[in-house]
């Protein structure tokens, strides 16, 4: 290619936002995290290689955020965007991927990173029909409460950052290798932590718990919404109270984004204990990064069996 002509190429892809990332002041990369565990997880693997925010917390139902306009100036400025996908963030990150106008971060594009891609999914329907509830197509999208499932989103999405930013692909390597030989042995320890927990029959508010269900071996006995998405109604509460009369359960979980009152009121009816779970980073005091996440969660199940 002539000089010209590969002036030309280079400055049209840098015009379109797709040669060189801007980088933040800081030369770190900026990651816009739809959720606070991929937020967490890309500073874990990048350290000041990577400024990573979620743009919702722990206290908010991630299927139900609003497109405002500061998220749209958060994508705007990303170098990366980092999100669960499997449809959990369908009613708004793609309006905020098209109004932010930023070619870096589009589908298909190395700068957009779906973490639900990497992992098998579970709860795939045969047939999605809105009579039963908020179903998602490509399974449930709640895939980060299975501790094993993160550490598959790790390597995927180191190499995602080592092809972004070339020149520290060897940090990321380092610290993505570190990360999971401390992840690795963290589920070790609680898988065994959790053996008292096996085959505890709960009680779920919503579908995120199926995850972490098939993963310790735990036993779904019902739910508090009556179809998954459908607030709980007092004649659905009431059938529950019926079955835990029948067929007791241990526990009623709910996560720190949920509305407390349906676990309460069965709680108090029933005199099964509802014990709220922490869900993601930031849901609990204890739960301030990935591993106090899984140390909370495991204590409160287990405290709860007691």
């Amino acid at each position: 290619m002539k000089p010209m002509m590969k002036l030309f190429a280079v400055q049209m892809l840098v015009a379109l936002g797709l040669a060189f990332p801007p980088l933040t002041a800081s030369g770190a990369i900026n990651i816009f995290a739809c959720e606070p565990e991929w937020a967490a997880l890309a500073q874990e693997l990048g350290g000041d290689r990577v400024s990573a925010t979620s743009v919702t917390t722990a206290l908010q139902d991630v299927h139900r955020i609003e497109a405002r306009p500061s998220l749209i100036a958060r994508m705007r400025s990303a170098d990366m965007v980092v999100c669960t996908g499997a449809d959990i963030e369908a009613s708004w990150l793609p309006l905020l991927l098209m109004q932010s106008g930023n070619a870096r971060v589009r589908p298909g594009n190395d700068g957009y990173f779906e973490a639900s891609q990497f992992v098998t999914k579970l709860e795939i329907p045969k047939i999605v029909d809105r009579s039963q509830g908020d179903l998602h197509p490509g399974g449930n999208p709640h895939i980060h409460t299975d501790a094993r499932n993160i550490a598959r989103v790790a390597e995927a999405l180191s190499a995602r950052l080592a092809k972004i930013d070339p020149p520290n692909a060897r940090v990321y390597a380092v610290r993505t290798s570190a990360f999971l030989e401390r992840w690795r042995g963290a589920i070790a320890r609680w898988e065994q932590q959790a053996q008292p927990l096996k085959e505890t029959r709960i009680i779920v508010y919503h579908r995120e718990w199926t995850y972490l269900i098939n993963w310790l071996g735990l036993k779904e006995a019902g739910s508090l919404e009556p179809r998954p998405g459908l607030p709980p109604t007092p004649g659905h509460l009431a059938e529950l109270l019926s079955l835990m009369q029948r067929e007791p359960a241990r526990l009623i979980i709910y996560s720190a984004y949920t509305d407390p009152r349906a676990a309460a009121f069965l709680s108090e009816r029933s005199k099964i204990p509802a014990v709220m779970l922490p869900y993601t980073v930031g849901g609990s005091d204890k739960a301030k990064d990935l591993f106090g996440l899984f140390d909370d969660t495991i204590a409160r199940l287990l405290a709860g069996v007691k």
